[in-house]
C-alpha cells in the first residue's frame, strides 16, 4: 500500500471515529434532553423525600423531582401568593385542608389516578375526578419529657384540659398555625371539639387558657416534640410521626393521646392547574397513588389511605384511627383566614421570632 493510500486510510479512520464520538454526544444529549423536571412544593418532612424520590426514579428514570419545601403554613402563603403565576407543577406532601382552600380557589387540576378505587373514600376529595386524594393520616400527639417532668413534679396528662392546670406553667410549646399544619388542626380540632362561635366560643375559651401555660409557639410541627425529647419543656404538642421517631431514637418521652380526640389532616397530592408539565405531573400521581408508594409512607405514619398497608408502629395505640375526630375540611379552609387572624390577635406574642 502507497504512503497516500496509507494516509487517506488514516484519514478515513480517524473521521470515522469523530462521527460516532459526536453520535455518542448527540444521543446523550438527546437523553438528557428528554428527562422533565417537575417543581414539587411539598412539607413533607426532610427525613422523607429523599427515599420517595428514590422509589419514584427506579420507575420514571427520566422525571426528576426539584422539591420547593417548607412547612405547611408557608407553603399554603407561597401558593397562594403565587396564584396569579404559578411556578408549582405538583403538590405532594400537603395538608388535605390546604389543597381544599386551593381547590376552592380554582387553583387544581382534577385527576384521577390509575390507584384511586384502592383510596378510602374519607380519605379523598369527594368530586369525580377528585382535586385531590390523601396519602397518609397524621394526628395530634403530646410528646410528654418523663424524666424532666419527675424532676419538677409535673404529672403525665391524660387529657387536654389537664395542660390547662397550674402544674404545666411555663412548660407547654406547640406550633403556631400559621405556619405549621399541625398547629392548625390543633386549633380547628378545639373549636370543632369545644365551640367556635366567632371567637366566643368554648373552643377560645380553651386556647385562652392553654395560652396561660404556653412557653412558645414555633414554626415547625415537629419542633415541640423535639425540644420535649431534648429536655428543654416537658410538654410539646406535636404529631405522631416525630413523637413515634424520637421514643424510637430513646428519647425520654411518653406519647400521650388525650381522651377528648384527636384533630388531625392528611398529607395530600394535587397536581396545580396550569402545570406544562401535565403529562409527567399524571406519572407522578399514578406512582405517589399506588400500593408501593403507601408501603412507604406506612413507615412513618400508622394510617394509609389505602387501608391495610401500614404497619403497626411501635409506641402508637391499636385504636389510633377510632381516636380521631370527624374532621370537617371544608370548615377548615373556608374558616382559615378568620381562625388565624382571630389567633393571631389573641396568642401571637408567645410565638418564635420567623426565620
Amino acid at each position: 500500500m502507497s504512503h497516500a493510500a496509507r494516509a487517506l486510510r488514516r484519514a478515513l479512520r480517524s473521521t470515522l471515529w469523530a462521527c460516532a464520538a459526536a453520535g455518542a454526544l448527540a444521543f446523550a444529549g438527546s437523553a438528557a434532553a428528554q428527562k422533565t423536571q417537575l417543581l414539587v412544593y411539598t412539607a413533607l418532612e426532610t427525613d422523607q423525600l429523599k427515599a420517595y424520590q428514590e422509589a419514584f426514579n427506579k420507575v420514571e428514570p427520566n422525571i426528576e423531582i426539584k422539591w420547593v419545601r417548607d412547612s405547611t403554613g408557608v407553603v399554603i402563603a407561597k401558593l397562594l401568593a403565587e396564584k396569579a403565576n404559578p411556578q408549582a407543577d405538583v403538590i405532594w406532601g400537603v395538608a388535605a385542608s390546604g389543597l381544599a382552600l386551593f381547590d376552592q380557589q380554582g387553583m387544581l387540576e382534577p385527576y384521577a389516578p390509575i390507584n384511586l378505587d384502592a383510596i378510602m373514600s374519607q380519605y379523598r376529595d369527594k368530586k369525580s375526578p377528585p382535586a385531590w386524594w390523601g396519602m397518609d393520616v397524621y394526628g395530634a400527639t403530646v410528646c410528654f419529657n418523663t424524666v424532666e417532668a419527675q424532676k419538677r413534679g409535673i404529672p403525665k396528662p391524660e387529657t387536654w384540659k389537664d395542660l390547662l392546670k397550674p402544674a404545666y406553667k411555663g412548660q407547654v410549646v406547640m406550633p403556631n398555625p400559621a405556619s405549621s399544619g399541625t398547629g392548625y388542626f390543633d386549633v380547628v380540632a378545639w373549636l370543632q371539639m369545644f365551640g367556635d362561635d366567632g371567637g366566643k366560643g368554648g373552643g377560645w375559651k380553651y386556647m385562652d387558657a392553654l395560652h396561660e401555660n404556653i412557653a412558645q409557639y414555633t414554626h415547625s410541627g415537629s419542633k415541640p416534640c423535639n425540644m420535649a425529647a431534648a429536655g428543654e419543656f416537658v410538654v410539646g404538642i406535636s404529631f405522631e410521626y416525630r413523637g413515634h421517631s424520637n421514643k424510637a431514637k430513646g428519647a425520654p418521652i411518653d406519647l400521650v393521646f388525650p381522651k377528648e380526640g384527636l384533630g388531625w389532616d392528611l398529607e395530600a397530592f394535587a397536581i396545580h392547574k396550569g402545570t406544562k408539565k401535565l403529562a409527567a405531573a399524571k406519572k407522578l400521581a399514578d406512582w405517589a397513588s399506588s400500593k408501593d408508594a403507601m408501603i412507604l409512607y406506612g413507615k412513618n405514619f400508622a394510617i394509609t389511605a389505602q387501608p391495610g398497608v401500614a404497619p403497626k408502629l411501635a409506641n402508637i395505640p391499636a385504636d389510633y384511627e377510632s381516636r380521631l375526630i370527624k374532621m370537617d375540611f371544608t370548615y377548615s379552609a373556608s374558616n382559615r383566614e378568620r381562625i388565624l387572624a382571630e389567633w393571631n390577635k389573641r396568642y401571637n406574642a408567645k410565638s418564635e421570632p420567623r426565620r
